[in-house]
């Protein structure tokens, strides 16, 4: 058996850094692929500082991948091909997917595999389970960012607005304006949105939230959100509330601030509990819904995402606000990323 390097854990929650493993085994509908592009994201910092992954588990979940070799049951993927590989990956023989959310067959979140259930993108190889049903042919008219990002930060970020059920001329607010919550804004845009209001703090951020579609931006480092945005509609609740980020504080004033039959979209990982009060929830009877979803997978999501990429609905280039060339540089990004200074939107790097 054949060995590869990968970054990845050392210590839980405490230390990142080089592992040797063995190259993965293929399965009948599986393949192996070596990296072409990847993007370290906030997951992976938070998988390895504070949701405890286990010990030499190799990160990464955002990539572009060369297909090197295919089980003998995949029927549309070869070797050379250069695909898009998405954040959940689910294994479409099982049971649940019928249930229809292929994000949670076997549990909760099920259906990530790269680097939650095994090894991930960071290393020389990985491996991706029945790949005809989760990868997408890169087109020669896409970049390879917006073909890394479309995996994840694309398809997050427009589940947002999909789960806020977003209709024509409504007024939303997104809160947390980083990649995911970006992607919010330009989700909510193409489906009809009237006003955005987009939650932030870094100039540019706030620069791309309305070049991506928003109306208008505001600080929460400038009061209280619910102050703000009572301000701008003239005391009048919104259509919806979309959590890209911030903390489980927000909960509670977004539900507040969205009108009796409006939605709360949670699309951030939230690791704290929060606290809603009778007195701010009209008693809890307000038909005010608040939900919350892993974002969707699958080779389909993708081609269809990448098609407004292609025809000029959503351009995810301009989220790349650092670039690194050469296996190595992984690690100076995923750092780059866990340091979070005030200039990073998104790195990349080009194997």
């Amino acid at each position: 058996m054949s060995t590869m390097r990968g970054f990845g854990i050392i210590v839980p929650n405490k230390e990142t850094g080089w592992v040797t493993k063995d190259v993965p085994d293929l399965g009948l509908f599986d393949a192996l692929l070596s990296p072409v592009a990847v993007c370290p994201c906030t997951s992976d910092v938070a998988g390895a500082r504070v949701r405890g992954v286990g010990a030499r588990r190799i990160l990464g979940h955002e990539a572009v991948g060369r297909i090197e070799a295919v089980g003998s049951m995949v029927k549309d993927f070869k070797v050379g091909d250069v695909v898009a590989v998405p954040a959940v990956t689910p294994q479409w023989f099982h049971p649940d997917v019928q249930d229809g959310l292929h994000q949670h067959i076997s549990k909760p979140l099920g259906g990530r595999f790269l680097s939650s259930q095994w090894d991930g993108v960071f290393g020389e190889y990985f491996k991706v389970p029945d790949v005809d049903m989760n990868v997408a042919l890169v087109p020669d008219d896409i970049s390879m960012a917006s073909a890394a990002l479309v995996g994840d930060m694309v398809t997050t970020g427009f589940h947002g607005p999909e789960l806020a059920d977003i209709k024509f001329g409504d007024t939303v607010v997104v809160i947390g304006i980083g990649p995911v919550g970006l992607m919010s804004v330009a989700g909510a845009a193409i489906r009809g949105a009237g006003r955005i209001i987009a939650v932030g703090n870094r100039p540019h951020t706030r620069e791309l939230a309305m070049e991506y579609g928003a109306s208008v931006t505001i600080s929460y480092k400038d009061g209280p959100i619910y102050d703000q945005v009572m301000e701008l509609t003239g005391n009048k609740p919104v259509d919806s509330v979309i959590l890209a980020g911030g903390t489980t504080d927000n909960m509670a004033e977004a539900y507040r601030m969205t009108k009796c039959g409006g939605t709360i979209a949670n699309i951030a990982g939230q690791n704290k509990d929060f606290l809603l009060k009778a007195s701010e929830s009209t008693s809890f009877v307000a038909h005010k819904n608040l939900t919350g979803g892993l974002c969707p997978g699958g080779r389909r999501r993708l081609e269809r995402l990448i098609e407004l990429i292609r025809y000029g609905r959503v351009d995810p280039d301009k989220l790349i606000s650092h670039t690194f060339h050469g296996f190595d540089k992984i690690e100076d990004a995923f750092n780059l990323m866990a340091d979070n200074p005030a200039d990073v939107v998104k790195p990349i790097v080009y194997i």
